[in-house]
């Protein structure tokens, strides 16, 4: 339930117990100086949101506490409304993303062990030997012999339900390309063999590409 919106006595009520000092006429002059945009009704009324007094609070706090002048406030706030996150006693930073990303250990050698037939990799995945063909065909799955590796089963899945938006195994060959060119740049670093760095660079390139990819689509 959405909390309702409070007019500027309520938020006097609100503030006074935090700020013995804030008046309605200090609160008219930071919406005046653009620190505040609170709604208003057809009659004119201002109506704030429960944003708009924790957007008061943090400017009173910053004045109380850090003595900063209203430029400074407002500068703040505008990177608090580009996504930075507040922090103590400094102006907001950007939050952390060090979480985002595979970890090295994903890139362990988990399900290279696994030797599948053709058919229970099919039924491993849930998919037709039509398309398993078809992955086979432009280099997104290849064969040891007669048997497949455990990354198999899920680049059939993912390549599976890219298919329900009309993406096609034809149209996924530059991630294969793109996938080649990573693991050449990484062997260029750590050699052919599969070490504890290996894994650490190849959670790096995922990470990036991950990156890029968020950065590129529509906002």
């Amino acid at each position: 339930m959405a909390r309702p919106e409070l007019s500027i006595g309520e938020v006097l009520q609100l503030l006074q117990a935090e700020f013995s000092d804030v008046t309605i006429s200090k609160i008219r002059f930071l919406e005046a100086e653009g620190l505040v945009t609170p709604a208003r009704t057809a009659s004119g009324y201002r109506k704030f949101a429960a944003a708009d007094v924790e957007r008061l609070r943090y400017v009173l706090t910053a004045q109380r506490d850090q003595y900063l002048p209203l430029k400074v406030i407002k500068e703040h706030l505008g990177a608090l409304d580009r996504g930075l996150r507040p922090a103590a006693g400094g102006p907001p930073i950007a939050p952390s993303t060090t979480d985002a990303g595979p970890a090295a250990d994903d890139f362990g050698a988990t399900g290279t062990d696994l030797s599948l037939t053709k058919a229970e990799l099919c039924a491993a995945a849930g998919v037709s030997t039509a398309l398993l063909a078809e992955l086979e065909s432009h280099g997104l799955i290849v064969a040891d012999g007669k048997h497949y590796g455990g990354d198999a089963i899920v680049v059939a899945q993912v390549a599976a339900e890219l298919s329900a938006y009309g993406i096609e195994p034809r149209h996924l060959r530059p991630f294969r390309t793109a996938a080649d060119r990573e693991v050449g740049l990484i062997e260029q670093v750590t050699g052919p063999r599969r070490t504890d760095q290996t894994q650490e660079l190849a959670a790096l390139t995922v990470r990036l590409h991950t990156a890029l990819v968020r950065s590129r689509l529509p906002r």
